[in-house]
């Protein structure tokens, strides 16, 4: 660690997890200064703020947090419905942010992480040279900050996936995002967004809970407006892995989200489309066409009026660029905890619990945390996140037993691995056929979602779907 213990911690994002490393440090006495980007903590999760998650009130908040908040007279919520993203920040991130509000340091996004003097090549004496941490502000000022350590609780929410099956942008994509036709994987379908949603054709793309979120939101909307159409498209063979493990899931919310998908698949309201790999959108006046690969060869999907990009995130490095890194070649993840959540092996109940030593980076008191350090895992969760940096802000302590005491429960998912056939492979020496002791996992990056509010759980009505797409 570095020997400038005077410096602060610099904590990268004001969302959950960033926020909770703050009760952390204030609790362990440290100084610290948390710096976000956006106008606001919790900048990310405001942007679905029409989603309820499905993480019940008591995996959301962190022990510390809670225990920091106490003397102010706030009190976790009792109920046992998981929190929107909007009641996720009006009564917890806000009253947590007023707590260490003078550390807090709003608008101000870090463009550039470095060691004092050196750049990533240089080698001797390089633990001993504190953080030098390059910030832009609103006005465009640009600053240097000084700090013993770095925890970036940045996220991945800001980068997103293109709809290209080779990790590129598909043909004619940033066109068609120009012309306005591709939207976010969380659209307030039933809010803000209505209008460019009802009575139109849209396509989503992908295999997680933000699609399927998506999903439950047009189906319901085409249940209310008149020539609403609704396509789904996914990569693989069978959309099981999405539908989960229903009431086998220990968050119930999360196996409803699946048997709700499920239900509204089976009713017509959506057309599935499988085993389709995207690889150009050509623009037209006022619609768009998504091209596809398939075994059977060429599909068009035409008359689109806005296709939903939910094909997950990755984490931006080029803020790290100038430090010495150590990441999984596949999930840009930690190299150590790359292993660990690797979701072609781990979608449910292995994911063991893991600390600073996963988290570390080679450059002396740089940690990873949060959605950012799964890289582009899917299965991050926000209970996950608080004991990561529980561990992290012990060991910058110096509290090095308790930082290796990690201890992690997470709930059950219910369903396991998948092959390409959709079929699980449990019973076949699958991710649940190995004993961990840890309850599983199996959600989304940041949101941790479920249904749209206001969505019921079952009973969709059958809206217009899908004729007419293959030209």
């Amino acid at each position: 660690m570095s020997t400038t213990t005077d410096l602060p911690v610099v904590v990268i994002g004001a969302g959950p997890i960033g926020l909770a490393a703050a009760a952390h440090l204030t609790d362990r006495g440290l100084p610290f200064v948390v710096l976000e980007a956006g106008d606001a903590v919790g900048a990310s999760v405001r942007e679905w703020s029409h989603i309820r998650t499905f993480t019940p009130w008591r995996y959301v908040v962190d022990p510390t947090a809670e225990k920091l908040l106490a003397p102010t007279g706030w009190t976790r919520p009792t109920t046992p419905v998981p929190p929107t993203g909007a009641e996720l920040v009006e009564h917890y991130l806000e009253p947590l942010a007023r707590a260490v509000a003078d550390s807090i340091r709003l608008g101000t996004r870090v463009v550039a992480v470095s060691r004092e003097g050196m750049d990533r090549s240089r080698s001797v004496g390089r633990a001993d040279r504190p953080f030098v941490v390059r910030v832009r502000t609103a006005d465009g000022t640009t600053t240097d900050l000084r700090a013993r350590a770095v925890v970036d609780a940045s996220g991945t929410w800001a980068d997103r996936n293109p709809l290209g099956a080779s990790g590129l942008p598909a043909v004619g994509e940033p066109e068609a995002a120009t012309a306005g036709f591709l939207v976010g994987p969380l659209p307030d379908v039933l809010g803000r967004d209505r209008e460019r949603f009802a009575g139109r054709r849209t396509l989503v793309v992908g295999a997680g809970h933000s699609a399927a979120n998506t999903l439950l939101a047009l189906g319901r909307l085409a249940a209310e407006e008149p020539g609403t159409e609704v396509v789904w498209a996914i990569r693989g063979a069978s959309p099981a892995k999405v539908y989960g493990g229903g009431a086998a899931d220990e968050l119930a919310a999360r196996g409803a989200l699946g048997s709700d998908l499920r239900s509204l698949v089976a009713s017509g309201a959506v057309r599935l489309v499988t085993g389709v790999e995207v690889t150009a959108l050509e623009v037209h006046d006022d619609t768009v066409t998504v091209v596809g690969a398939t075994a059977d060869g060429e599909l068009r999907l035409t008359g689109l009026h806005a296709v939903a990009a939910a094909t997950g995130f990755r984490p931006d490095l080029s803020i790290l660029a100038e430090v010495r890194l150590d990441l999984d070649p596949g999930l840009e993840a930690p190299r150590a905890l790359g292993p660990l959540i690797d979701p072609a092996y781990h979608s449910c109940g292995t994911v063991p619990p893991h600390g600073h030593r996963d988290l570390a980076q080679p450059d002396e008191g740089l940690y990873v945390v949060g959605m950012k350090s799964y890289g582009r895992a899917p299965t991050f969760l926000m209970t996950t996140g608080n004991e990561q940096v529980r561990s992290v802000v012990a060991a910058i302590a110096g509290d090095l037993a308790a930082a290796d005491e990690v201890q992690l429960v997470l709930p059950e998912t219910g369903v396991c691995s998948t092959n390409a056939a959709g079929v699980d492979t449990a019973a076949a020496g699958g991710c649940c056929g190995t004993a961990t002791g840890v309850d599983g996992l199996d959600v989304p990056d940041e949101a941790h979602r479920d249904r749209p509010e206001g969505a019921p759980a079952q009973g969709f009505a059958t809206g217009a779907a899908g004729g007419g797409l293959v030209a």
